[in-house]
């Protein structure tokens, strides 16, 4: 029976393949984007939407303009602003909705998915492609598992993707940093203190 630490290596794992697949121009550009962007409008449903938060709270701490869809005090778009869509299947229903809305006003669209075919996808003006399993993937394959005897992931539902990331979006926050020469004092100093 597997233990926590080989169940967090079998993660990490995961995270250093994904890691080695990610195409830089992809990354480059939606850096590039964030750093045009008026403002930045971060969405994503259940633990992509807690990924995209944690985003968006290191983007504010940078000093940088930064919404996330959903929350009450969240202002309307416009066209010189950006918006950051976090899907592992590209198919959930209120991020292509809100996709659909945004393009049609003419706001850059950024997607990270594992599925660059979504319907996502097929909205986003950028795409970075984020490997893992998500939630499409154990539909597709729960009826051939049961028939080998194959075992559920250890990592269920989206957990490779929301994983890998919450690793990814760090990395972003690490490069946009450099590239606006930003020092660690500033993000503590807009850091949350109450």
């Amino acid at each position: 029976m597997p233990q926590v630490k080989d169940i967090m290596r079998s993660i990490a794992e995961h995270v250093f393949k994904t890691i080695d697949e990610l195409d830089e121009k992809e990354v480059e550009t939606m850096v590039a984007e964030i750093i045009k962007a008026k403002r930045v409008f971060v969405m994503g449903a259940g633990r992509s939407g807690l990924a995209a938060k944690a985003f968006a709270m290191r983007l504010s701490q940078m000093n940088l303009v930064v919404y996330v869809v959903g929350e009450t005090v969240t202002p309307g778009m416009g066209k010189d602003d950006l918006f950051v869509i976090v899907s592992g299947s590209g198919e959930t229903l209120s991020a292509v909705s809100a996709a659909k809305v945004a393009g049609d006003i003419g706001v850059r669209i950024v997607a990270i998915t594992s599925y660059p075919g979504s319907s996502l996808g097929k909205l986003a003006d950028n795409l970075v492609v984020v490997k893992g399993k998500t939630k499409a993937d154990i539909e597709k394959d729960h009826l051939k598992h049961q028939i080998q005897g194959v075992h559920s992931s250890l990592t269920p539902l989206g957990t490779l993707f929301e994983d890998t990331v919450i690793v990814f979006l760090d990395g972003v926050v690490g490069r946009l940093m450099e590239v606006l020469g930003k020092q660690e004092f500033e993000l503590k100093d807009r850091h949350a203190n109450f």
